[in-house]
């Protein structure tokens, strides 16, 4: 019979990347699950600028798109006080205990990781290695802090996979000093993905094919988070569609991406499932569809957006919340890297 899994205290860690321009994928797909878990669980919310410059960024727009989506942690409804948001570069056993599993993960584990091939195209030799090697170092955010669970979207899914078994490869390695040190039969535990909710993945308001973006050249393909009601009724009113009224259940919504889109934002911001919004909507045209569904996205995001903006305008506030974040975060990574440094059998 084998031994049961050690118990971990139940953390919950995620982070989004400084890109700028926040929109309502970013808003369902991460920060809706953030302010809903930190209502059960400790919760660490990071802003990964590390991850943000395995691309080129230019530095004064990278400050602002950092101080952005602190605006936006908060402007959601993250407890900054009670929870902990931070940006990643403050908290530098990130990058440290990234290093350690460099070694740890294996060559052909990163091979296999789709969303580099992705990124980087067709000219992959010009990559930057930081491009390639960012699921380790989302492993080493994870699990610095030795978080149990991680809310993400499907397109992460793979990067937690990778985690765990970067987690599992370091238990199994230094199992012995790991015991000795009394941590039991493993020190990093393999965190849960959370991955939940009607509208996990946000497509294109213009192509139900591809998923909301900000590098789309339209603007008429997504909904930022700073619209206006003007902005976001006229978005809705032009995003795209097929010519059959809506049905009656969720199997109608099989082969028709735009509709199967548009419900689940709907489900999602009203707090439902797509069962229900079809209930209501079902046989209808798309036309009273789309007007109760931007009247909906106007009552819930710009609250939202208003407190973003008085946010944004007091950037030492933002900076203060981002400091304080930072050294709670910065405590336990510390004690948890220490204790990987003896692990290890490095000289402290």
């Amino acid at each position: 019979m084998s031994a049961p899994a050690p118990a971990f205290k139940p953390l919950v860690f995620s982070g989004v990347q400084p890109t700028g321009n926040l929109h309502l994928g970013n808003y369902l797909g991460a920060l809706v699950k953030f302010v809903d878990m930190q209502k059960t669980h400790d919760c660490v919310y990071c802003v990964v600028d590390l991850h943000a410059i395995t691309v080129a960024q230019e530095p004064r727009e990278l400050t602002a798109n950092i101080r952005e989506i602190a605006a936006a942690f908060i402007a959601s409804g993250i407890d900054a006080k009670k929870h902990i948001v931070f940006n990643q570069s403050q908290v530098a056993e990130h990058a440290e205990l990234a290093w350690v599993f460099n070694c740890v993960a294996r060559l052909g584990w990163l091979n296999r990781m789709t969303q580099f091939k992705e990124k980087a195209g067709k000219d992959r030799e010009n990559a930057s290695i930081g491009l390639y090697d960012y699921p380790v170092l989302m492993a080493s955010d994870i699990l610095v802090y030795r978080a149990t669970h991680v809310p993400v979207g499907d397109d992460q899914k793979q990067h937690l996979e990778l985690t765990r078994d970067i987690a599992q490869k370091f238990n199994n390695d230094y199992a012995a000093p790991i015991a000795a040190a009394g941590h039991g039969a493993a020190f990093f535990p393999l965190p849960e993905p959370i991955i939940q909710g009607p509208a996990t993945r946000v497509m294109s308001l213009r192509d139900g094919g591809k998923k909301m973006s900000k590098s789309e050249p339209s603007d008429y393909s997504r909904i930022n988070l700073t619209d206006d009601a003007d902005a976001i009724a006229q978005k809705i009113r032009k995003a795209k569609t097929d010519p059959e009224p809506l049905p009656g259940d969720v199997e109608g919504l099989k082969g028709r991406p735009e509709a199967d889109n548009l419900v689940g934002i709907f489900a999602a911001l009203a707090g439902t499932d797509k069962a229900t919004v079809l209930r209501d909507f079902g046989g209808q045209t798309f036309s009273p569809f789309k007007t109760a569904l931007a009247d909906l996205m106007v009552t819930k995001l710009s609250p939202i957006a208003a407190e973003m903006r008085r946010l944004r305008a007091d950037p030492a506030f933002i900076d203060g919340v981002l400091r304080d974040g930072s050294d709670r975060a910065r405590a336990i990574a510390a004690a948890n890297m220490k204790a990987v440094k003896d692990i290890v059998g490095f000289v402290r």
